[in-house]
């Protein structure tokens, strides 16, 4: 008996200690987390989402902070920390729950207090971790004095309120977790932006700084300044501010981080593997961002963001491209002359803005000024001269910018080439600096030449290599050097979105011998690639667009993905070829077996109304949740793809912003149009075009998927105005009979030949969203969200079908 007594007395014990080692989610009042304890000695939130505790970068290191961070991403990736701008020792310091006072205490080796919470209690019990990630100071009843909610760094979690006493800052950069430069706030109009704060400059970058706030889809009347985004991922904002992950629902572990690099983004986790994915951004090119490439620097894509060097420029710090480019030349006390530097603009810092002077006079005007460092001359519509106080901001633009250097004795008064010193701006990737690239594109003056000859005399190698050297680049600057490097640097795109030279898809499809369709865009070809997989190539056609628009647009279509969209592999542009390569989509158009005339194969009822949900959703998540908003502009059956399932694929979306030049605004897309018969009545209009004239093809493509034939060619036709009257009458018909509860009117309207095999209540339901679809008034017109909620609702009703004998 006293043995048993023993063992049980020893297994008491031994339960007893291991359970201790247990992470908790809580910390009683007057206990204590170590950080020598760090890799056990911690918080985990109860359904093990979250962690709280003492984070390293580096064990090797003495610097530790107290954070919370995600516990199973594959980065154990921080939302939270409470000392930020001051790391703690990796000996001696701990975090306290008080027992004087409930106050939260972190302390440092030497016992000095690095931070504690701002509220203090006796009442308080416990600081507990919440699934939500919220760590809290809580009494025995639950009352909660103090939360992490409440002091936001640099990431916002589902169901945290933002609100105007709150701001995300960026860290510095990936391994540096101090505050940056970056922030996402709500301003004083209420409105919420994106601004850089740097050491020499402050500016907002976003919203589209070319628009008001009511044309950027804000208001400022409101005082509330509160917004929050859900489990679902859907962000709400009291400034009208919405958007959404493009993988919306529930079960998902979501984040949205104001990360280092300027961008604002929504990210989803990978539960299989822990890794992240962008779900929705705020900036769709990087290059928009203001600060990146600090004084002078020049962002431009090739085809990732890199920042560059004009002419005469060099880096102030190769390891650090926010610090810009120095001039490697004094300009006091000298002459001046400009050099052309093409396809750049720097942003704000304008001395003056003059309309209707000369090129010439533009030139003079910022000669006059000791201050001018910079002049553009504008000639499209009005002509325009603005001269530069200050170089910051450099971005890819469609005209040049003539920048102002000392006269040389030693060099040619000619302009010297626009050779750039290009840097590698990798945002995302592990290392947080923005690292330059070996000095291929380093001015070669005259100067430098020589003096790199005298050394020539060591060996005949070292003279080879520089005849070779210099050889190299006159050959490359007769070639353009800069289009070139550009368009070889997106031939490196080492993913399945790729560039493609002419001459692989030419024989990928057989010299463009299998047509598959033709559009107002262009040509489709079928073809396979070298791997076995099957693509279609559509040759773009009327592309009047430059080399850097049409892949900076291209590269944005490239990462917008949908399950309904279309999805598009990669591209190819040389000189005249505009080609894009997109997945083959086995089953065709939607026309081809909607309209058939053949009674062998009748598109079955399910099919349609998955068919109509699905291209609802793909619109949708083109005019409120992907990277960059989009208006398709051409939504008919002969762009909606049908997979070997049947589910809809969205073709052709974005091609109408590629195919048109100058547009700054919707307003100005007058020359573009689409299909007769789905083009809305705004097309014939001088109002500016939104996303409603989706939502009218959409509700013609709609109906005449419930009707089984084409009712296109009566809904717009200048000819024959009387069928659009007989739209009219049909339609106030329908309407009538729905709202006297007659139902009678549906089998009539249902194509015949699904021989009743088809749910009432869904078809009414798409007569109903197809009418409201294509009122006059596009104000009328629901949005293509609450259309893809409506189908979504009555979704499950196919089984509820009749059939009539």
């Amino acid at each position: 008996m006293k043995l048993q007594s023993f063992f049980f007395f020893l297994t008491f014990f031994f339960l007893t200690i291991s359970s201790s080692s247990i992470p908790s989610n809580y910390l009683r009042r007057g206990s204590s987390i170590s950080v020598e304890d760090a890799s056990s000695n911690f918080l985990t939130s109860p359904d093990k989402t979250f962690t709280c505790g003492f984070y390293t970068f580096n064990v090797s290191t003495i610097a530790y902070f107290f954070s919370i961070w995600f516990t199973n991403s594959k980065e154990k990736t921080i939302v939270w920390t409470a000392n930020r701008e001051k790391p703690v020792n990796g000996r001696g310091s701990k975090l306290t729950l008080r027992g004087d006072d409930g106050a939260l205490v972190l302390s440092d080796l030497d016992g000095s207090i690095v931070w504690e919470t701002t509220t203090s209690s006796t009442d308080v019990y416990k600081s507990e971790l919440l699934d939500s990630g919220n760590l809290v100071l809580k009494d025995r009843n639950g009352k909660v004095f103090w939360q992490s909610f409440d002091f936001p760094t640099n990431t916002l979690l589902p169901n945290q309120p933002f609100t105007k006493n709150k701001k995300l800052v960026s860290w510095h950069s990936s391994l540096n977790i101090a505050s940056g430069y970056y922030s996402f706030f709500f301003d004083n109009d209420n409105a919420l932006k994106l601004t850089y704060d740097g050491p020499e400059i402050s500016s907002i970058y976003w919203p589209n700084l070319d628009n008001d706030l009511y044309q950027n889809g804000r208001t400022n009347y409101n005082s509330s300044r509160v917004a929050s985004f859900d489990e679902l991922g859907s962000f709400v904002s009291s400034d009208f501010l919405v958007f959404r992950s493009s993988d919306s629902g529930l079960r998902t572990k979501r984040r949205l981080t104001m990360d280092y690099d300027g961008n604002l983004r929504l990210y989803s986790l990978d539960s299989t593997s822990g890794f992240w994915t962008i779900t929705w951004q705020a900036i769709a090119k990087l290059c928009n961002v203001h600060g990146l490439c600090g004084r002078n620097g020049i962002c431009i894509y090739t085809p990732k963001p890199r920042c560059s060097c004009p002419p005469y420029f060099e880096p102030l710090d190769s390891s650090d491209w926010s610090r810009g480019c120095k001039p490697k030349f004094n300009r006091s006390g000298s002459k001046s002359r400009f050099i052309e530097v093409p396809h750049a603009d720097y942003y704000g810092f304008d001395l003056n803005a003059t309309q209707n002077i000369s090129f010439k006079d533009c030139r003079k005007l910022c000669l006059g000024d000791f201050r001018c460092q910079a002049f553009k001359h504008i000639m499209k519509g009005s002509i325009k001269c603005f001269t530069k106080g200050a170089l910051f901001n450099g971005y890819p633009a469609k005209t040049s910018m003539y920048m102002r250097i000392p006269v040389m004795r030693a060099q040619n008064s000619k302009p010297k080439p626009a050779i750039f010193n290009v840097s590698s701006l990798d945002c995302l990737g592990k290392n947080p600096k923005l690292v330059a690239l070996p000095n291929t594109f380093y001015d070669l003056s005259k100067h430098r030449f020589k003096w790199v000859y005298v050394y020539s005399f060591v060996g005949v190698i070292g003279v080879i290599e520089v005849l070779v050297f210099f050889a190299s680049w006159c050959f490359l600057f007769r070639k353009n050097s800069i289009s070139a490097s550009l368009e070889e640097g997106y031939r490196t795109i080492l993913s399945q979105y790729r560039s493609f030279s002419y001459s692989e898809l030419k024989n990928a499809t057989e010299k463009f011998k299998q047509v598959l369709g033709k559009g107002g865009y262009g040509t489709v070809y079928k073809g396979v690639l070298g791997d076995t997989r099957e693509i279609a190539v559509k040759r773009l056609e009327n592309i009047v667009q430059g080399e850097e628009e049409f892949w900076a647009e291209v590269s944005t279509f490239g990462r917008i993905n949908h399950m309904n969209l279309a999805r598009m592999w990669g591209f190819c542009s040389e000189k005249k070829h505009k080609l894009l390569v997109y997945e083959y989509v086995k089953n065709g158009s939607l026309d081809k077996h909607l309209f058939s005339n053949s009674n062998s194969f009748v598109l079955k009822w399910e099919k349609r109304f998955n068919i109509a949900l699905g291209t609802a959703k793909g619109l949708a998540y083109l005019h409120h949740e992907c990277l960059e908003w989009v208006i398709h502009c051409d939504v008919k059956p002969e762009n909606i793809l049908l997979d070997e399932d049947f589910e809809p694929k969205i073709s052709d979306f974005g091609l109408a912003k590629l195919c048109q030049r100058g547009c700054n605004g919707l307003s100005e897309m007058s020359q573009i149009r689409g299909t007769k018969g789905y083009m809305a009545p705004e097309w014939t209009t001088n109002l500016p075009l939104t996303a409603k004239i989706d939502v009218y093809s959409f509700g013609v493509v709609i109906l005449e998927l419930v009707r089984g034939k084409r009712l296109s060619s009566c809904l717009v036709d200048d000819d024959n105005p009387e069928d659009m009257m007989e739209l009219k009458k049909l339609a106030r018909f329908v309407k009538g009979k729905m709202q006297d509860g007659d139902e009678s009117w549906i089998e009539g309207f249902v194509d015949s030949r699904l021989e009743g095999m088809f749910s009432k209540n869904q078809a009414a339901k798409m007569v109903e969203i197809g009418f409201s679809c294509v009122e006059e008034d596009r104000n009328k017109r629901p949005t293509m969200e609450h259309v893809a909620q409506l189908l979504t609702e009555c979704k499950d009703e196919t089984i509820n079908v009749v059939h009539i004998l």
